[in-house]
């Protein structure tokens, strides 16, 4: 044996790698680096971006260090809770059971969580401009996960409703703070010092730099897109005017800081009151007067594509699931046509939610979902603007308590299960010709009918 090589290099880099270990377990949260990532290596993902209607990711030549597009059609699910079971270690493992079951269903997109307002000890922000950094890690975790599974995140960056603080937090803190702010929070979206508090939180989000991975989000091709704000409603100003300014300023704001992801608002798809000659497909009269407009809105320059949601049996009340179900297919037709003509972007159905088990009529959760399936799927053929839909939403075991009527754990539904798998399959099979620089998830159930 050469002892000279053993003395001179191998111990000395025995000692240091031992020196870093021990200082990474006694003192891991006060370094300034994440030991993890010099061990680190993951998968590459191209960029998504749009041409025209359609998603393109964006995949480069590491020998020639030119691009190529892929077009892609998206076959997803909201997992709205990762990033809070992500928060303590011993959770974790299900949310990687559920990104690892997602790329075994072909699912390509999950949406997602990044916020959490509010003064609790599991909340990401404490306070306007004040973070736990634990959370932060939480939602570290989570983006690594994805990427490993090759899954791409729709991260969502407050809620209009009131769970997990929501619009109405933030109008708290103004006025806690002893800013003159309506209560109302609609104010949210008019009151300077609010808007201010948002773009700070936004802010923290996009530059930050993930602790495991050591990859600033900015950078992070596993993150499909910011969507400014759950089911935005501003019904005090029903003309529109004043969501429409918000949209436009934070969508360029976000756009200030990151200029490699795309950017969608995350509208439920709603007409406004006589802005188009659509209003009258909208479930019900009450929804064209909650300051939002499907057209007008996502008209705007800086958001890439838009989004819509899809809940007949909770918006329409009193009939039977025949005339949903008719509701349900001019809901999807309208919205892809006018994406095709008008707003010439994409289109993604980001939520689609249907109860789970047989309605009274006999009509299940399978022929609602089938309906959207099947036209986001004639889209796909002639490279339309129908880009896809996300399932609301899937669940692992032991996750019940984040459920609601619309949850399920896909696998313990047979029939829907095939189903999904299905269409991540044909819209695949869409989306891969000419298929090229990134590989497939080893693990996705379509790998062998890919060309």
């Amino acid at each position: 044996m050469d002892t000279q090589w053993r003395d001179k290099k191998l111990y000395p880099t025995l000692g240091i790698f031992t020196i870093l270990l021990l200082l990474y377990l006694s003192f891991n949260d006060n370094l300034n680096f994440s030991f993890p990532q010099i061990f680190l290596r993951q998968p590459y993902m191209g960029f998504v971006g749009v041409n025209q209607t359609r998603f393109v990711i964006k995949n480069e030549n590491p020998k020639t260090q030119s691009l190529n597009f892929q077009e892609m059609y998206i076959n997803g699910w909201n997992s709205y809770w990762l990033m809070e079971e992500s928060v303590w270690e011993y959770s974790r493992f299900r949310v990687s059971k559920m990104l690892k079951r997602g790329a075994e269903m072909g699912l390509s997109v999950c949406r997602t969580w990044a916020f959490s307002d509010g003064g609790g000890p599991n909340d990401l922000q404490l306070l306007p401009g004040v973070f736990n950094e634990r959370v932060f890690k939480g939602l570290d975790y989570v983006i690594v996960e994805a990427r490993k599974h090759k899954i791409r995140l729709i991260l969502s960056l407050v809620n209009n409703l009131k769970a997990y603080g929501g619009t109405a937090q933030y109008v708290r803190w103004a006025q806690e703070a002893g800013t003159n702010v309506s209560s109302s929070r609609d104010a949210f979206f008019t009151n300077s010092a609010v808007r201010e508090y948002y773009k700070s939180f936004v802010k923290a989000v996009v530059t930050r730099k993930n602790s495991i991975s050591g990859v600033k989000y900015s950078e992070e091709p596993a993150i499909f897109a910011w969507e400014l704000i759950n089911e935005p409603r501003c019904e005090s100003s029903s003309s529109g005017a004043a969501l429409q300014a918000w949209i436009a300023e934070m969508a360029g704001f976000v756009k200030s800081l990151d200029q490699k992801h795309l950017v969608t608002i995350g509208l439920e798809g709603f007409y406004g009151v006589e802005k188009t000659g659509s209003v009258g497909l909208n479930p019900g009269k009450w929804a064209a007067s909650l300051g939002v407009d499907f057209i007008e809105n996502s008209a705007i320059e800086n958001i890439d594509f838009t989004s819509v949601h899809a809940y007949p049996h909770s918006w329409i009340k009193g009939i039977n699931s025949d005339k949903k179900v008719d509701f349900l297919s001019h809901w999807v037709d309208s919205h892809i046509s006018e994406a095709e003509k008008i707003l010439k972007k994409p289109v993604l159905f980001t939520e689609v939610g249907f109860p789970s088990g047989m309605q009274k009529d006999g009509l299940d959760r399978n022929i609602f979902l089938k309906i959207v399936y099947d036209k986001i799927y004639e889209s796909a053929k002639k490279r339309k603007a129908g880009a896809g839909a996300l399932v609301w939403q899937l669940l692992v075991e032991g996750m019940e308590r984040y459920g609601d009527k619309f949850s399920f754990i896909a696998w313990e539904h047979p029939s829907t299960y095939k189903l999904m798998v299905e269409q991540s399959c044909r819209l695949l099979n869409t989306s891969t010709r000419g298929f090229t620089h990134e590989k497939l998830n080893q693990k996705n159930p379509c790998l062998a009918n890919a060309s």
